[in-house]
């Protein structure tokens, strides 16, 4: 016999958004329901509940196939406006990074380097339409006799196309200061010398992973919005760690889950795929990302219910300790103090960054909405789990 009270199925679910009968809310309009009638009652009203987030996403890329040539080719290494593909994949396969800047850039040696352009900028360029230009270099064999090939392509001419992030849509992640006497750059932006400036990189509240704490709905073949587009869930994300420490509403207060999603890029938009350029550090790709959380049961209905002071990470020196692998914080910060513009450091206020967009992220979570309630979205239920930890609260839901 079920724990819960309430207890709905996705069959049950998809069939009320078949008709039109769903009520989906956002992780944002989620909170004040479940606060004000419980998350029983909550449970019983609510069928959906939308997220989205919407950041830099270093671990990004594309599958392209480029179309075969006259004699045939097997490209060895190939560049897409002068940026490196990885092309030991098949005869004309490849993979861009996010993250792979252009051969000629001058990198660090002018520092700190602008990154001007990279993977994340052409994936950009595509998805709006722009043209690109494609260099194959390959050795001949008899049955791929060209050595070379040289084409303009839009996406329209890629045969396949295919965005595959291997870890997106970080559940919680380090506020990070800088302790040194240096300013230094990094992937969580610039950080001033001496504790005077803080950067922090999550929707918080909206965040897909953190209103699905331990991955009781979000697993193997989870449709999503990605990119503007609808993709899924492939599997964890690398870096996938369960195991961190948690609050007592099951939220990790470090950095825990990940997810590998994919989607076909020719659905996508350059509104939601956007090429970064980060000071000193390197070029990447923002990415949108929207998981629809279905309300099964008044645990779920609970943990979508979860607000930003309830939701803490920890504060992590860049200038000394990340770099040199030292586990160490300095306090612990909760997305409500984050989100007000200032936290205390060490005794001293200093003044908070955001690297995600909560706008974007709000949007994100509306679109989906509006899908699902429009019944152009249905819920797909994962084939299999992510890996987890043993959880439950310490009083009754």
């Amino acid at each position: 016999m079920s724990k819960f009270e309430i207890n709905k199925t996705y069959a049950e679910i998809n069939a009320r958004i078949k008709a039109g009968e769903a009520v989906v809310v956002t992780a944002e309009e989620m909170i004040d329901i479940v606060k004000k009638d419980g998350p029983v009652e909550a449970a019983r009203r609510v069928d959906v509940v939308t997220t989205g987030t919407f950041s830099t996403m270093c671990s990004s890329g594309a599958f392209f196939n480029f179309g075969q040539t006259t004699p045939t080719i097997k490209a060895q290494k190939v560049w897409i406006n002068k940026v490196s593909a990885y092309a030991g994949l098949a005869a004309i396969d490849v993979y861009l990074g996010a993250t792979e800047p252009a051969e000629d850039d001058p990198l660090n040696k002018i520092y700190p380097g602008e990154f001007r352009y990279g993977g994340g900028h052409i994936i950009e360029d595509l998805v709006a339409g722009k043209k690109v230009f494609l260099e194959a270099k390959a050795y001949p064999t008899d049955c791929y006799a060209n050595r070379k090939c040289k084409k303009e392509m839009t996406l329209a001419d890629f045969p396949h196309a295919l965005l595959c992030n291997p870890r997106n849509g970080y559940q919680n992640y380090n506020c990070a200061v800088n302790l040194s006497d240096k300013t230094v750059y990094t992937y969580m932006g610039t950080l001033k010398p001496k504790c005077r400036n803080a950067n922090y990189c999550s929707a918080g509240q909206l965040s897909p992973l953190l209103n699905d704490p331990l991955y009781r709905t979000i697993g193997l073949g989870t449709r999503i919005f990605l990119g503007g587009g609808i993709g899924y869930v492939t599997w964890q994300g690398t870096q996938h760690n369960p195991g961190a420490p948690r609050g007592a509403n099951g939220v990790p207060m470090r950095p825990a889950g990940t997810m590998m999603v994919q989607g076909d890029l020719k659905q996508m938009s350059a509104d939601w795929l956007r090429g970064v350029s980060i000071q000193g550090y390197g070029c990447s790709l923002a990415v949108g990302l929207g998981v629809p959380i279905p309300i099964l049961n008044e645990e779920m209905a609970r943990f979508t219910g979860v607000a930003d002071e309830e939701i803490f990470t920890q504060v992590v020196d860049y200038g000394h300790d990340y770099t040199n692998g030292i586990v160490r914080n300095y306090g612990e910060v909760s997305y409500a103090e984050l989100k007000s513009g200032t936290i205390e450091v060490a005794g001293n206020t200093i003044p908070t960054a955001p690297l995600s967009s909560y706008v974007k992220a709000r949007e994100i979570a509306e679109i989906l909405k509006k899908w699902i309630s429009d019944g152009k979205f249905l819920l797909t239920e994962p084939v299999a789990q992510f890996p987890t930890v043993d959880f439950s609260f310490d009083e009754p839901v």
